[in-house]
C-alpha cells in the first residue's frame, strides 16, 4: 500500500548514479505521499469500523421497546458520531498535504494544491496470463514469462514515478500497454479473474474490481495527479519555472478531462464526473494564476497602463477562484472536498480580489492626468477598466479632476482592506492553513501595505463621504486552456507481439488449435495463392494440389514454415520462403478463425480463378443430389476438400502427418454417408478448441 515498496525482482534497466533503476522511477525513495497514504488507510479502517457501529447502534434503537434500553443506545450513539466526527476531520487535516510536494527553495509565494497519487495492491499478471496464452493462443506459455515479468515489473514502477518528464513517461507507456494487454488477454464476454484494487485519492477507500478499466482509469488519474505535483515543485521565482508549471497544470487539467469523458462509469469516488470536473477546474485556476506571476515577476512598474494590466489580471485570477469556490461548495463534491482546499480558493479569491483594487487605487491616486499626455487612450484604459462607472463620474473628468481620483482611489483601498481582512480569516479559522507560514506571511503583508496607503491618504470624513468602488473587468493575456494528452509521443512496444500482429491475434477472435500441414509443390506450384497483410492468407486453393489434400484451407492464415515464424512476414516474404525448398516436402502450420465469416473471405466465395463453382454452389448442388456428386471428376475432388475434416480428425490419432492423396481418395465413399459443409466444419473444429 506504501509506494516505498521494492519490487519482488527489479529489473536493471537504466543506471542512475550506482543504482539500476527504470527510467522515471526510484522505488528506494521514501515520500511524504507514501506517509499521508499509510495514515489515510489506517483512519479510514478506523472510519468503517465506527460507521458499522453506528449502524448497528441505529438498527438497534428502531427495534428496542424498552425505555432504558434505548437511553443507554442513544448515549452510545452520540459517543460513536462524536468519534466518527473527529475521525472525519482528522481524515481531512491529511488530504490537504500542500507542503508535501511545495518547491524546496524558500519563496514568498502562496502554495499551490496538489493531487496525491493513487495507491494500489500488487497484482500478479502470471498465471492468468499463461493460462490464456496456452488455451486461447496455443501457444507455450513458458516462452513468454520475460514479456510477463516485464509487464509486471513496469506496473511496480508506476507505483513510485519520479515527479519529472520521465515520470510521466513512465504511466503513458503503461497506459497504452495496458491498451496492448487487454485487446490480447481481455474478452469482451467474460472476466478473467485478475482483482485490481486501487485507493481513493481523497478518502483513502479501497476500490477492486476484476475489470482492467480500473487500472488503466487509476494510471490516467495518477499522470494527471503527477502533473500537479511537477506543477507546485516548479521554481516560481523564474520565468522558466513559471512557465513551466503553467504548462504542468494545463496538462494535468487534460488529462484528468479526458479521463472524466473516456472513463465514464468508475467506481471511485475521486473518479467521478462530478469531481473531476471540479479537479480540471482546480488546475485551469491555478494556471491561470501562474500566468499572473509570470506578467508581475520582472517587477510592476508604478505607470499608468501597467497598473491598469496588472489589475485586469488579478481580478482575473480573483474571478476564476471564486468560480473554482462555488463548484467546490456545490453537491455532490462538498462531502469529500478537503475543507482546507475550499478554505484556500475561498481565500485567494480575496487575496487576489483585494490586489485588483489595490493598483486600481494606485493608478488613479498616484497618476493625474498631465498636459501633453495620451488622453484617449487613458480614457478608453479607464473605461475599459469597470463594468460601469460610479454615479456621477465620467473617465475624462475623473482623469482630469485630482479629488475625484483621491476620493475614488480610497474607495478601492477600502473595498481591498476589506478583502485582505476576509483572505486572513479565512486563514484563520483552517488549522491546515493557519500552520502554513509563508500563506500568512504573504497575507500579512499585503494587507499592510494597503493599510499603509489608505492611511497616507485617509480623513476623519471618509467613512461618510466614501462610496461602493466599482467591480473591476477580469482580462488576461494569456487565457489558459486544457492541453490532451499526447500519448503518440510515447514509444511503446507491445510485449506480447510474439503472438502475431494485434489486428488478428487478439482476445475477441477464437481460433483452432495449429494444424501442421505435410504437402510438396509439384513443379514449383504451390497449388494456391497468398494475400494480406500479416500474417498472410490462404487464396485460390486449387482442391486437387497437395497442400489441400493435406488439409489446407481457404482463408487459413500461415503462422510457420519448417518452424520460421511467419506472423509477421509480408506476402512477398512468405512466398520467398515457400518457393525456396524447391521440390522438397514443406511444413506448414496454419490456422483458422472459428467465425465462419472470417475463416472464409467473401471474395472466394464468389470468384475463385480455376474453379467454375463457388463454396455455395458445390454446398447446393451435393444437396440436391447426393447420388450424382462423385460422377465428375473435379465435384468429386471439391468433395474432398469440403470433407478433409472428417477425414484429419480420423488419421490425426495415427499419424501428425496426412496420408498421401491416393489415400484420401479411397477414403470418400466412405465419409459420404455424413457430408459436411463449411459450416459445419467450423463446429467440429470448436470442439478441439
Amino acid at each position: 500500500m506504501t509506494d516505498a515498496l521494492l519490487p519482488a525482482a527489479p529489473r536493471r534497466l537504466e543506471k542512475e548514479g550506482d543504482d539500476y533503476f527504470r527510467k522515471g522511477c526510484n522505488p528506494l525513495a521514501q515520500t511524504g505521499r507514501s506517509k499521508l497514504q499509510n495514515e489515510r488507510a489506517a483512519l479510514n479502517q478506523q472510519i468503517l469500523k465506527a460507521v458499522r457501529m453506528r449502524t448497528g447502534a441505529e438498527n438497534l434503537l428502531k427495534v428496542a421497546t424498552n425505555q432504558k434500553v434505548r437511553e443507554q443506545v442513544r448515549l452510545e450513539l452520540s459517543f460513536v458520531n462524536s468519534d466518527l466526527q473527529m475521525l472525519k476531520e482528522e481524515l481531512e487535516g491529511l488530504n490537504i498535504s500542500v507542503g508535501v510536494y511545495q518547491n524546496s527553495e524558500e519563496a514568498f509565494t502562496i502554495p499551490l494544491i496538489p493531487l496525491g497519487l493513487k495507491e494500489t495492491k500488487d497484482v500478479d499478471f502470471s498465471g492468468v496470463l499463461k493460462d490464456f496464452i496456452l488455451e486461447h493462443y496455443s501457444e507455450d506459455s513458458y516462452l513468454y514469462e520475460d514479456e510477463i515479468a516485464d509487464l509486471m515489473d513496469l506496473r511496480q514502477a508506476c507505483r513510485t514515478p519520479s515527479r519529472d518528464e520521465a515520470g510521466v513517461e513512465l504511466l503513458m507507456s503503461y497506459f497504452i500497454q495496458l491498451g496492448f494487454v487487454e485487446s490480447r488477454f481481455f474478452p469482451p464476454t467474460c472476466q478473467m479473474g485478475l482483482l485490481f484494487t486501487w485507493y481513493d485519492s481523497l478518502t483513502g477507500v479501497p476500490v477492486s474490481q476484476q475489470n482492467l478499466l480500473l487500472e488503466k482509469a487509476s494510471i490516467l488519474f495518477n499522470t494527471g495527479a503527477l502533473y500537479t505535483q511537477i506543477g507546485t515543485r516548479c521554481n516560481r521565482q523564474t520565468q522558466a519555472g513559471l512557465e513551466s508549471a503553467v504548462d504542468a497544470f494545463q496538462k494535468a487539467a487534460g488529462v484528468l478531462n479526458y479521463l472524466k469523458e473516456t472513463f465514464t462509469h468508475t467506481p471511485s469516488y475521486d473518479m467521478s464526473p462530478a469531481m473531476l470536473s471540479v479537479l480540471v477546474k482546480m488546475m485551469l485556476v491555478q494556471a491561470q494564476e501562474c500566468v499572473f506571476e509570470k506578467f508581475i515577476l520582472s517587477g510592476i512598474r508604478n505607470e499608468f497602463f501597467m497598473l491598469v494590466k496588472v489589475a485586469q489580471e488579478a481580478a482575473k485570477v480573483a474571478e476564476v477562484y471564486r468560480q473554482l469556490h462555488t463548484a467546490m461548495s456545490q453537491a455532490p463534491v462538498k462531502e469529500n472536498i478537503p475543507y482546507s482546499w475550499t478554505s484556500l480558493a475561498c481565500l485567494k479569491a480575496h487575496h487576489y480580489g483585494a490586489l485588483a483594487h489595490y493598483f486600481t487605487a494606485t493608478l488613479l491616486m498616484d497618476h493625474q492626468l498631465k498636459p501633453g499626455a495620451d488622453e484617449d487612450h487613458q480614457e478608453k484604459c479607464l473605461s475599459q477598466l469597470y463594468t460601469q462607472m460610479p454615479e456621477g463620474l465620467t473617465p475624462l473628468a475623473t482623469l482630469k479632476n485630482q479629488q475625484q481620483r483621491q476620493q475614488l482611489g480610497k474607495c478601492h483601498l477600502q473595498r481591498a482592506i476589506t478583502h485582505h481582512e476576509e483572505s486572513l480569516r479565512e486563514a484563520s479559522l483552517c488549522k491546515k492553513l493557519r500552520n502554513i507560514h509563508v500563506l500568512q506571511e504573504v497575507l500579512t503583508a499585503a494587507h499592510q501595505r494597503t493599510r499603509l496607503k489608505y492611511d497616507q491618504h485617509r480623513e476623519e470624513d471618509d467613512i461618510l463621504n466614501l462610496m461602493e468602488a466599482p467591480d473591476i473587468v477580469s482580462k488576461t493575456e494569456q487565457e489558459v486552456e486544457v492541453i490532451p494528452p499526447q500519448f503518440s509521443k510515447v514509444t511503446v512496444t507491445d510485449y506480447f507481439q510474439k503472438l502475431g500482429p494485434l489486428s488478428v491475434f487478439s482476445a475477441s477472435k477464437r481460433w483452432t488449435p495449429p494444424r501442421n500441414i505435410h504437402f510438396t509443390a509439384e513443379e514449383g506450384d504451390l497449388g494456391f495463392t497468398l494475400r494480406g497483410n500479416t500474417p498472410v492468407q490462404v487464396h485460390f486453393l486449387d482442391p486437387q494440389c497437395s497442400a489441400a489434400l493435406a488439409g489446407t484451407k481457404e482463408g487459413d492464415y500461415i503462422i510457420s514454415i519448417q518452424d520460421v515464424d511467419c506472423k509477421w512476414l509480408t506476402v512477398t516474404e512468405v512466398m520467398k520462403l515457400l518457393k525456396g525448398f524447391g521440390g522438397d516436402e514443406i511444413d506448414m502450420k496454419v490456422v483458422s478463425l472459428l467465425d465462419s465469416t472470417s475463416s472464409m473471405p467473401g471474395k472466394c466465395a464468389t470468384y475463385s480463378v480455376g474453379m467454375q463453382k463457388t463454396y455455395s454452389m458445390i454446398c447446393l448442388s451435393i444437396d440436391d443430389d447426393d447420388d450424382k456428386s462423385y460422377k465428375t471428376k473435379k465435384v468429386s475432388k471439391k468433395l474432398s476438400f469440403l470433407s478433409w475434416g472428417t477425414s484429419k480428425n480420423r488419421q490425426k490419432s495415427a499419424s501428425t502427418l496426412c496420408l498421401p492423396a491416393v489415400g484420401v481418395a479411397r477414403a470418400r465413399p466412405q465419409v459420404k454417408k455424413k457430408l459436411l459443409t463449411p459450416f459445419s466444419l467450423l463446429n467440429s473444429e470448436s470442439s478441439l478448441y
